[in-house]
């Protein structure tokens, strides 16, 4: 049993302090800075959507804001499963083009024929719900000055989080910003800001139909043709947090069971000779997967080793502590509020939901169907 309570101990270590620390240090102690430039390349702006309405003519109407020259930016709307009847001011504006299918095929359907119609050198990929905005495609672009540099993620940032959960939501965000920064400083990102994200049009690859996560394989396909995936800041998108467990729930769900598909689709992610991001990819993306299977096991051997040793019984003690905290948190408010209930709540569900996404990998073939 102490084999399984120091291995359970340390692979969570390594998953949630171990990883972000490693590259923290190669980014300080091996810095590898890219360089930002002046470039005013053709943009193509990628949009896949499975409905129209307000929000998508929002969406359209920001992207045309954006600080870009107007001769050098069109934007691509895939209408997935629909066809636009071209009433809208926008749907007849001459730098938006629309394609179409008549039947729902999911967004990496959409993404491959979008881009194969696309004439920009640079390929701008956003979702309609966020806000981008107006700097954020000269504040990506410039990234792409850099000619190691093949794809740049924007920064995915919330409005206003109004309940302890969502603020949890943002501290679980800021952590994963300093992991990406520490990756993007020593070397690439492992996956980017789906909501926002450029890359070069020469790198792109088709996806495989069904794959959930673009914003994960298209960034390793990047690193695997030898060029680098960084990540900026100053590109921002704004959203509004999940303000419930079961509002996040639906989302991260079926984020973490895409994860579990690309070790289908593409299993020279885990191939030193073809992925040179492997151990990135291992650490940031399954392990976390594996988190919630190896607290159940931590959990198990420390009750079994507790009466053996007064380490393992404290280690107990922290353990029902960490559980009533949670507990004695749903029904007094102002303990939610505490930032160390909100990163054990923000944890637990993490955790939760990662426990789910083998199952919904499993029995939904139709994951892909955002």
């Amino acid at each position: 049993m102490e084999l399984v309570f120091w291995g359970c101990a340390g692979l969570l270590a390594m998953a949630f302090a171990g990883y972000p620390l490693l590259v923290r240090l190669q980014a300080r102690l091996r810095p590898r800075p890219w360089r930002r430039g002046t470039w005013e390349p053709q943009v193509s702006a990628v949009l896949a959507a499975h409905v129209g309405g307000p929000a998508l003519a929002a969406r359209i109407d920001n992207l045309l804001a954006l600080d870009w020259p107007a001769d050098a930016l069109e934007v691509v709307v895939f209408c997935d499963g629909w066809v636009p009847d071209g009433v809208d001011a926008w749907a007849l504006h001459p730098r938006v083009r629309f394609l179409s299918h008549p039947y729902r095929r999911g967004k990496a359907a959409c993404l491959n024929d979008a881009v194969a119609s696309a004439s920009g050198q640079v390929l701008l990929m956003v979702d309609v719900r966020q806000r981008i905005e107006p700097g954020a495609v000269r504040a990506l672009v410039a990234c792409l000055a850099d000619p190691e540099v093949g794809a740049v993620s924007g920064e995915l940032c919330f409005e206003d989080p109004e309940t302890g959960f969502a603020r949890g939501v943002d501290a679980y965000w800021r952590y994963e910003k300093a992991i990406r920064l520490a990756e993007a400083r020593s070397g690439s990102v492992v996956g980017v800001t789906g909501a926002l994200y450029a890359m070069r049009r020469e790198l792109f690859r088709p996806l495989p139909e069904g794959t959930v996560l673009d914003d994960v394989l298209l960034p390793m396909q990047v690193v695997a043709a030898g060029a680098r995936v960084v990540f900026e800041p100053g590109a921002r998108a704004w959203d509004r947090p999940s303000s419930s467990p079961l509002e996040e729930r639906a989302r991260k769900v079926r984020t973490l069971a895409g994860n579990l598909q690309l070790l289908r689709l593409a299993p020279w992610l885990l191939d030193p000779r073809a992925n040179p991001a492997w151990f990135r990819f291992a650490c940031h993306k399954l392990l976390r997967l594996a988190a919630p299977w190896l607290t159940v096991g931590l959990a198990v051997a420390t009750a079994v080793l507790a009466p053996t040793h007064p380490f393992y019984a404290l280690a107990l003690a922290l353990l029902l502590a960490a559980a009533g905290l949670l507990l004695v948190s749903g029904l007094w408010t102002p303990l939610a509020r505490s930032r160390p209930v909100r990163l054990l709540a923000a944890y637990w569900h993490m955790n939760l939901y990662a426990a789910q996404a083998p199952f919904a990998f499993a029995r939904n073939s139709r994951l892909h169907l955002w």
